[in-house]
């Protein structure tokens, strides 16, 4: 597969920007409407490094549209249309296949993470004290084992360093029971959704994050879903527990930057050439995959 190094886009360069995160560029259109563009920055560890992975915008905006589309019917969600559909929208081609235009939301400014597998910062919290989120796991479990059950575990949304994982009672404090205890299931529905969807197309879901908000008073998905960038995918055919498993997300720019003994402090290091190209690959593999339809 080859990767077209010069499709890359780092900031939007649009009028009336409102929000820059990490990945997105926020534009207001109207009142009620918001342009969202996923550029190819890359971030780990809450930190965002100074190369972008070439296409990896589109890939992101695009496979969004395609799971907004796919669980709209469980839970409602901000998407109004992908831009590449809006013949009106005067955008730069490189633009409009990275943009959406979506519902202004009145965010929850909780990560809500559904985990059907243990690794990553889960592995560690249970290895560190036998728990996740605060409630205790079966003893002897290792990296990669599947859990008897989805968990879901919150983190607080950091815009400007690191997300802290928090317990469902902080979670309670912060927003009440009613609305954690609502969060929690449409979290795992979706996740158990698109957990099966998945596994049909050779993939496991290993985890994945959403984010909520309010419109005009209507609980509903906002961000991204179900991406590279906010899931753990591996390949189903060589999953194996207890070792790290094949993967078509960011874990391999993780890897690469463990390797290096980078601190997780900004700034991080330069991205080698290898590592770009072997995660576009990557990301594209799990779009063509999980969709089947053509990347625009």
């Amino acid at each position: 597969m080859s990767i077209d190094s010069s499709d890359t886009l780092l900031e939007s360069n649009l009028a009336n920007l409102i929000h820059r995160g990490k990945v997105r560029d926020t534009h207001s259109i109207d009142k009620e409407t918001l342009l969202m563009v996923s550029t190819d920055r890359v971030s780990a560890y809450d930190v965002v490094m100074p190369n972008a992975i070439p296409g990896k915008g589109a890939i992101l905006n695009q496979m969004s549209v395609f799971w907004f589309g796919m669980t709209k019917e469980i839970v409602p969600n901000h998407l109004i249309n992908f831009a590449m559909d809006m013949e009106d929208m005067d955008l730069p081609a490189n633009v409009r296949r990275r943009s959406m235009i979506v519902k202004k939301a009145e965010r929850i400014d909780i990560e809500c993470v559904a985990r059907g597998y243990i690794t990553g910062s889960a592995l560690q919290e249970y290895q560190e004290s036998g728990k996740i989120a605060g409630v205790s796991m079966p003893a002897g479990m290792k990296e990669g084992d599947l859990f008897e059950r989805p968990i879901f575990t919150p983190a607080t949304k950091a815009e400007t360093g690191h997300d802290e994982n928090i317990s469902i009672e902080n979670m309670e404090d912060m927003i009440g029971g009613e609305l954690t205890h609502i969060l929690q299931r449409m979290t795992l529905e979706i996740y158990q959704f698109a957990h099966g969807y998945a596994l049909n197309k050779n993939i496991i879901i290993a985890d994945t994050k959403m984010e909520f908000g309010f419109i005009e008073g209507e609980l509903s998905l906002i961000d991204e879903l179900l991406t590279p960038d906010s899931s753990r995918f591996w390949d189903k055919n060589l999953y194996s527990p207890g070792s790290t498993q094949p993967n078509y997300d960011k874990q391999f720019v993780r890897d690469w930057l463990a390797s290096q003994g980078w601190d997780k402090e900004p700034p991080a290091p330069k991205l080698p050439d290898d590592i770009v190209n072997k995660t576009s690959i990557r990301y594209r593999e799990a779009f063509d995959k999980l969709t089947e339809i053509d990347l625009r």
